[in-house]
């Protein structure tokens, strides 16, 4: 199973006990995946939300049940040409004189005419927006497996519902971003930190610990990462310096002779031809007495500079 489908299998397991986060809930999921037709043969209304979730079927099931007082009957369809999971199709009749609970959930206004903005009157406390956000990711939402690409996202009817929603994320502390593709207009979120807390928000606990863990491995396999590609860069100067003084240095004696090098960098040039793979520190650590790092480095920049002067453009 993936990832976003055990997240919202565990979302969908909530149920809030006030009713007023039970009406957000349940406008989130329809707002956001519903669909709504009039049938003018039976002066009614009819909507539905399909999902491939079966968690989420149950869900609606039972919250439009509990709410909306109408039959609700939920069937099941099996995508075997695309070689898909099933889809469950939640559906109810709402008579054009019960279209009041339908404006109580803010989906249609007193004209009878669809409404998708956001409805303020059923998000003003925390816990009403934490449940409306929960509703609308169960709907059309998805969240990526923390071991790729972080990624969240959900895709909403219209260009105003998405930017509702991004504003509701935004009076909660979560940034997110609306963008216009192909497959319609989507809300998404690809900062580590804001998918954690948007997870917080919704209530998936289990989900939040397994993305956290996820990602905890996947800092610290990246620090690893980035030191051994310091000290293997540090390692390659070290190696490309030693070659360099080594070879500029056997030139000089060449030239003029062991004798011919001052005493005071004589020590310095003859360790640097015993020990070519040493970096400068354990160089001084071996200089009687001992020298710093700067100290040897002083003599190896007299050395190249006598190697020069000797030896010309050809060093």
């Amino acid at each position: 199973m993936s990832f976003s489908n055990e997240t919202k299998n565990e979302l969908a397991r909530i149920i809030p006990e006030k009713e007023c986060c039970q009406r957000a809930e349940l406008s989130g999921l329809l707002n956001i995946g519903g669909t709504f037709t009039w049938d003018d043969s039976q002066n009614e209304m009819v909507w539905e939300l399909s999902t491939e979730n079966a968690a989420t079927a149950r869900k609606v099931f039972k919250l439009a049940k509990a709410l909306l007082a109408v039959p609700v009957e939920v069937t099941i369809l099996n995508k075997r040409q695309l070689k898909k999971n099933k889809v469950f199709i939640v559906r109810a009749r709402q008579e054009r004189d019960e279209m009041f609970l339908m404006q109580e959930l803010g989906l249609f206004n007193g004209q009878g005419r669809r409404v998708e903005r956001v409805p303020e009157s059923l998000v003003h406390r925390r816990c009403c927006k934490r449940c409306y956000l929960r509703g609308a990711f169960l709907a059309r939402g998805s969240v990526n497996k923390p071991e790729g690409e972080y990624h969240l996202e959900i895709t909403c009817p219209s260009l105003v519902t998405a930017q509702d929603v991004a504003k509701l994320l935004e009076k909660l502390g979560i940034a997110a971003r609306v963008s216009e593709r192909k497959s319609g207009i989507v809300l998404y979120i690809k900062e580590s930190e804001s998918i954690v807390d948007f997870l917080r928000v919704a209530g998936a606990s289990t989900a939040l610990l397994d993305f956290e863990n996820v990602r905890i491995v996947k800092s610290v396999r990246n620090q690893v990462n980035r030191l051994v590609n310091c000290e293997t860069a540090n390692l390659e100067k070290t190696v490309a310096a030693s070659w360099r003084q080594t070879e500029t240095i056997t030139r000089l004696i060449e030239k003029v002779g062991l004798e011919g090098i001052p005493e005071s960098i004589r020590d310095v040039a003859i360790l640097r031809l015993k020990n070519p793979d040493l970096s400068l520190k354990e160089l001084g650590g071996m200089m009687e007495p001992p020298l710093s790092k700067s100290g040897i480095a002083y003599r190896m920049r007299r050395l190249e500079a006598m190697a020069r002067r000797i030896l010309g453009d050809t060093i």
